[in-house]
C-alpha cells in the first residue's frame, strides 16, 4: 500500500545541492544540463531591491534562481551575504542564488563566493578581464586560482563535506561547484567574445546586456529590449553565432507571457521571468488605473 505523504523527490535545484547549504550549489553542472537539455531552463528572479523581507517571502516560492544585484544597489556586504542565506535556507536548496558583483573587485568576488552564490560579473571586455575573474573566483595555482580559502566560513567535520571525495579536498570540490556568468555589455565585448572564450574556458555561462550594449553604441536603450537598427542586429547575431561555436550556455530576461517566453528563449539555459521592481511597477499602474476608474462620471 503506498504512503499518502508527498514525493520526497528533490524539487527544482535541490538536486544540485552540495552537502550543506553553506555552500554553494552544483551550479556549474546545473547550467550545462539546461544547455545540453537533460533538465528544462532554469527559470528565476531578479532581486533589485536588495530586500531580506522580500527575499525571504519569494524563497519558498520554488524558484530555480534568484539574481542578487549587488552592482546596482547599496547593499553591504553583510546583507548580500543574509540575502545569499536566506535563499538557500528558506527554499531548503531549491533555488540558486546568483549575485552580480559590483565590478571586477577581487574581494567583492570573493565575498559573494565565500556566502555561497555563483557570481555574475558585470562588463567584461577584455581577454585580460576575463582571465582576472576567473583567476580570482578559484583556488589553487592549477586554475591560475587566486582566491583565499576562507578558514573559518566552513566549519570542519560539519559544513565541510565534499561533493565528491575522488575528485580531491573541499577547495578542489568548490571550484567545481559555484557557476561564472559574464556580462557582455559593449560593442567591443561582442567582437572579442570568441577570443574571452578561447582563452578562459572556465566561464560557465553568458550574458547580453542589451541595455548597456545598445547604449554604449549610441542607439536607444529601449529599456533593455533590443531593437531593429542593422548594426545592432548584426551584433546580436554574431554575440549567438560565437555562444554556439563555443557551446556556451546563455542566460537572460524572459519577461511577456509563457508562451512568448518560450517561444523567444528555446536555447536559453537560465531565464529571469520577473522581477520585484517590475511587481511595483505593476501596483503603481494599478493604482494609476483605479484613480481613474473612481473619476469617471
Amino acid at each position: 500500500m503506498g504512503s499518502n505523504f508527498p514525493s520526497t523527490r528533490p524539487q527544482g535545484m535541490a538536486a544540485y545541492r552540495a552537502p550543506s547549504l553553506f555552500q554553494p550549489h552544483r551550479a556549474r553542472q546545473a547550467i550545462r544540463d539546461a544547455h545540453e537539455k537533460k533538465i528544462p531552463p532554469m527559470l528565476g528572479y531578479y532581486a533589485g531591491l536588495s530586500s531580506l523581507p522580500i527575499t525571504r517571502f519569494l524563497a519558498p516560492m520554488g524558484y530555480d534562481a534568484v539574481w542578487i544585484d549587488w552592482e546596482h544597489t547599496s547593499c553591504s556586504v553583510e546583507t548580500m551575504t543574509s540575502m545569499v542565506h536566506e535563499t538557500m535556507f528558506v527554499s531548503e536548496g531549491r533555488t540558486i542564488p546568483w549575485v552580480r558583483v559590483p565590478g571586477h573587485d577581487h574581494a567583492a568576488i570573493g565575498y559573494a563566493l565565500d556566502a555561497g552564490a555563483s557570481i555574475v560579473i558585470p562588463q567584461v571586455e577584455t581577454v585580460e578581464q576575463a582571465k582576472h575573474i576567473v583567476s580570482a573566483a578559484k583556488f589553487g595555482a592549477k586554475r591560475n586560482g587566486t582566491r583565499s580559502a576562507p578558514p573559518f566560513r566552513l566549519v570542519p567535520g560539519i559544513t565541510d563535506a565534499v561533493v565528491d571525495a575522488a575528485h580531491g579536498d573541499i577547495w578542489t570540490n568548490l571550484n567545481e561547484q559555484a557557476a561564472i556568468m559574464i556580462q557582455i555589455e559593449t560593442e567591443a565585448g561582442v567582437h572579442n567574445l570568441d577570443a574571452i572564450l578561447t582563452a578562459v574556458p572556465d566561464i560557465d555561462a553568458v550574458w547580453l546586456g542589451q541595455l548597456d550594449a545598445r547604449i554604449s553604441m549610441g542607439l536607444p536603450g529601449n529599456g533593455g529590449m533590443g531593437g531593429a537598427e542593422p548594426e545592432w542586429t548584426s551584433l546580436v547575431e554574431k554575440f549567438y553565432a560565437t555562444l554556439k561555436k563555443h557551446d556556451k550556455p546563455f542566460g537572460g530576461f524572459g519577461l511577456g507571457s509563457p508562451e512568448q517566453v518560450k517561444a523567444a528563449n528555446a536555447n536559453a539555459s537560465l531565464l529571469f521571468i520577473g522581477a520585484d521592481v517590475l511587481q511595483l511597477h505593476a501596483m503603481n499602474q494599478r493604482l494609476v488605473e483605479t484613480r481613474a476608474a473612481f473619476a469617471t462620471n
